[in-house]
Formats: C-alpha cells, sequence, structure tokens
C-alpha cells in the first residue's frame, strides 16, 4: 500500500481525500504543519499534496522539502486564479501545481500513483 502525506486544514477536503483514498486503497498521513509533513517526508512516502491555500506555509513546506533533499512527487492544488502563488510552488521545486477543480476531479488518479 502506498503512502500519500497530505498538508491540508480544509476539513472538506480532508474528508474527500480521506474517502477517495481508502476506495484507491492507499494510506494518508494528514498534516497541519510543516515540520510535521518534513520530518514524515523524510522517513518516506510515494506522494506529498500540498493545498497552497493551506494556513501552514505551504511555500515555506516546499522550500524546506527541497532543502532537505526530498526526491518524492510533490502536487499542490490552489484556485485557479492565483497564478503568482503557482509560479512561486513551481519555483520552489512543487512537481506539478493544478488548480483545485481539477485536482478534485482527477483525485482518484493523482491518489493512485501512490500504489506500488
Amino acid at each position: 500500500m502506498g503512502i500519500v502525506l497530505v498538508l491540508v486544514d480544509d476539513i472538506f477536503f480532508q474528508a474527500r481525500i480521506s474517502a477517495t483514498a481508502k476506495q484507491v486503497g492507499v494510506e494518508l498521513k494528514m498534516f497541519g504543519a510543516v515540520d510535521a509533513l518534513v520530518t514524515a517526508a523524510s522517513a518516506g512516502g510515494e506522494l506529498i499534496v500540498i493545498d497552497l491555500n493551506a494556513r501552514a506555509d505551504a511555500i515555506g513546506a516546499l522550500n524546506q522539502l527541497r532543502e532537505a533533499g526530498n526526491q518524492t512527487p510533490v502536487i499542490a492544488f490552489l484556485s485557479h486564479v492565483q497564478t503568482e502563488l503557482a509560479e512561486r510552488a513551481r519555483a520552489a521545486g512543487c512537481t506539478e501545481v493544478m488548480p483545485r477543480s481539477k485536482f478534485t476531479q482527477d483525485l482518484a488518479a493523482i491518489l493512485g500513483r501512490a500504489k506500488k
């Protein structure tokens, strides 16, 4: 079973991601704090998902992951109108940035990437 590390503090998205992970058959580890996510990423995982609108410093998380030598793919999502934030995330090392609507639509396939 693959492990997905998730930095999302929106309860709606937490529930949606959790339900989809169960359907797909991947294990989730949810985080509300950047330090906890970075520590967990150093221990392993197949995929990292970050809500760029989380109250935690999402760009800071991406920077810390990059500085720690993270090789795990990172998918981030945000509002489609936040183009500057999307560029900042890419510059900080995010593998893929997508609008919230696409993330929601493709969630099962995205989480399925973590299956081994």
